[in-house]
């Protein structure tokens, strides 16, 4: 199959992206510019941010490494041309777009990336449900409205039933009737949502989970009247292949294990070592959310609405694996600048002896250090680091690995179907 029948899907379009200034939102926008050059226009919801109006965020993310191919080719003043920026913000009423760009929006929009997302696990539930699930809603509106929409691809998780063993390409119940839960924290205080945050959470481990999969619901119960499909991507990691293999913007996720390690900062991980995360390359996800389009436009394929863009059910790493590979790659071959610690620590199946490094080899250091830095007068910060240290343990990777050491299994039967090997490598 020729890779100009897919970017041919793209041709006079014009796209609408909210989380465009994400990890997964920017590698989307490189990838439309690079590979589908007869879109017509790319709009980027965004709002003002540490006293940068929508314009200068868009500016500064055309300054990234990742965008410097296409500086080249086709020179900044054509990339500003061909992406605008509207003025909002998600978790605004109406996402706080004026009623000018609304009505362009519903006049021009052919297709829908809807990327934006918090992806902090310790957010509080009002801020999640603002963001998360109330976006989606207020984006499920707005599409209603669009005169010309020939797709909405709401970008979900892997990891939001975590209540199914075997997560199947279809939808699920949500937790909760997601629009009572708006409703709930759009007139309660944020301290209140918080004192009844555990008993709504249930057994979902975080904010994250919960929200994400309530979000899902809503587009669920919409398909049938608006042509929408859902990606659940899984552990989203830096770039495999195309334009720029290894960048990030980010030290979420193994990124942030791995550098943490490497400086000898994390000594410990409460994890079975034998348990596997599931790792997807930026570029992969996002080929697969462009085929997804292609597939449902072109072939007007109303059967796979939802994928598991997954990648354990044909390669499985353990955490093991990847702590020795990372463990090889600084101390034989890339080593570490600002390095605390000789790269090392190790993984615990045993709660107790976690904790017990944890008190050793994390707590007592950064007493001492922040001691020392202090005697010297500089400011103490090591607290601070074993502080994100420890919110990165106990937090994220306790998400991702189950919590209590099952692996998931993820069907991706429809993804393999539609995802040709030959496409993706080419793509």
């Amino acid at each position: 199959m020729d890779i100009d029948r897919v970017a041919q899907t793209f041709k006079g379009r014009t796209i609408f992206i909210t989380g465009g200034s994400g990890f997964l939102g920017k590698v989307l926008i490189e990838k439309l510019i690079r590979v589908c050059p007869d879109i017509r226009k790319i709009y980027m919801l965004m709002r003002t941010k540490k006293g940068k109006d929508p314009k200068q965020r868009l500016l500064d993310i055309f300054g990234n490494p990742l965008f410097d191919g296409l500086k080249e080719t086709h020179g900044l003043d054509k990339l500003m041309e061909q992406c605008d920026v509207i003025g909002g913000d998600v978790t605004l009423p109406d996402l706080g777009i004026s009623p000018e760009d609304r009505q362009k929006l519903i006049e021009e929009v052919t297709i829908i990336y809807h990327c934006a997302a918090t992806i902090r696990f310790d957010e509080t539930l009002k801020k999640a449900v603002l963001l998360n699930t109330r976006g989606t809603k207020l984006m499920i509106q707005l599409a209603r409205e669009m005169k010309q929409l020939a797709m909405l691809c709401h970008v979900s998780t892997a990891y939001c039933h975590l209540h199914e063993k075997h997560l199947l390409e279809k939808p699920y119940d949500p937790p909760a009737n997601p629009h009572k839960i708006i409703n709930c924290v759009e007139w309660l205080d944020e301290p209140v949502v918080d004192a009844m945050t555990d008993k709504i959470l249930g057994t979902l481990p975080n904010t994250y989970a919960f929200t994400k999969a309530l979000g899902e619901g809503l587009v669920v119960e919409t398909m049938d009247e608006l042509p929408s499909v859902i990606l659940r991507p899984s552990i989203v990691i830096p770039i495999y292949q195309d334009p720029l293999p290894g960048w990030t913007d980010n030290i979420n996720g193994p990124t942030g294990l791995l550098i943490g390690a490497g400086k000898g900062v994390i000594r410990t991980m409460y994890c079975d070592s034998d348990g596997y995360g599931d790792y997807l390359p930026v570029d992969i996800a996002v080929n697969c959310m462009l085929l997804a389009t292609w597939n449902f436009i072109e072939n007007n394929d109303r059967t796979r609405r939802i994928y598991n863009v997954t990648s354990s059910a044909e390669i499985k790493v353990s955490w093991n694996q990847v702590i020795e590979m990372g463990r090889e790659i600084v101390t034989t071959k890339v080593p570490l600048n600002g390095v605390l610690w000789y790269p090392g620590g190790s993984m615990k199946n045993n709660r107790l002896i976690h904790n017990l490094c944890m008190i050793f080899f994390h707590f007592l250091p950064a007493i001492i250090l922040d001691a020392l830095l202090f005697c010297l007068g500089y400011k103490p910060v090591m607290w601070w680091v074993d502080k994100i240290c420890k919110n990165l343990i106990m937090g994220i990777f306790l998400y991702y690995i189950g919590l209590y050491f099952y692996n998931s299994i993820f069907n991706e039967e429809g993804t393999k179907n539609v995802i040709v090997e030959e496409i993706i490598e080419r793509l």
